[in-house]
């Protein structure tokens, strides 16, 4: 992970245009290619974005020679697959420091929201008539979604699951979908965003990225869980 404390200006050019004023803030670039722009003011939430999959190029005025760069500023150009750019604008560089981190061993789920995934992966059909499970925890190069499922015409179904979904996980599974779309053998893979409890700023979000909200009745699951016996 780059992380850079900079002065600098950003502007977002795609499907919506985006500006922020020259001011001190955090970039973050990680090793998969998201370059997010942060300020000291909130918990988590950047002020701007570029999920991968996309592309920085650093124009320095050394490699430019343009007059705009007299100035000593830099461009940061980052462009994703669909051509959209986060264009940063650095007249300031205070740090520039390059950390490795190692391979994240994941989140760890509390007893609900593991119970939750063993008893959907069992009572799959609770997603939509059809439904089969592939498998749970299936590995991606950001982490393991929950559960992958197929639908009733045999197209792939990502599931991330918590016990209250909130902007944060529509967020990760977004993440999810973008690598695991770019697998031809899973492609087109849509996405499942369950929960007991979804606040209405998530279902917005998930809406809009086309992502199905599900709310799910824990008891309900429970009590539909197999009596049958086994092995372990």
């Amino acid at each position: 992970m780059r992380l850079v404390i900079a002065e600098c200006q950003v502007d977002y050019v795609g499907r919506l245009t985006a500006h922020l004023p020259k001011a001190r803030r955090l970039l973050l670039i990680k090793s998969d290619g998201s370059v997010s722009v942060h300020a000291d003011d909130r918990a988590y939430k950047p002020l701007n974005w570029m999920s991968p999959p996309c592309w920085l190029v650093e124009t320095t005025p050394e490699s430019s020679g343009s007059p705009e760069d007299a100035d000593g500023s830099q461009l940061w150009v980052v462009t994703n697959k669909a051509g959209e750019e986060l264009r940063i604008t650095i007249t300031e560089i205070e740090h520039d420091s390059s950390h490795e981190l190692g391979i994240d061993p994941g989140l760890v789920k509390d007893g609900v929201e593991a119970h939750l995934q063993e008893l959907l992966a069992e009572h799959v059909e609770t997603l939509g008539s059809g439904y089969s499970l592939v498998r749970r925890e299936y590995m991606t190069a950001i982490g393991p979604v929950d559960l992958l499922c197929r639908d009733a015409d045999g197209a792939s179904v990502a599931v991330e699951i918590k016990r209250r979904g909130e902007i944060d996980g529509v967020e990760q599974l977004t993440r999810y979908l973008e690598l695991m779309n770019r697998d031809p053998l899973l492609a087109p893979v849509q996405g499942i965003f369950a929960a007991q409890q979804i606040k209405p700023q998530a279902k917005t979000l998930a809406n809009d990225r086309g992502i199905r909200c599900v709310t799910l009745d824990y008891d309900k699951l429970r009590g539909t869980e197999s009596t049958e016996f086994r092995l372990f």
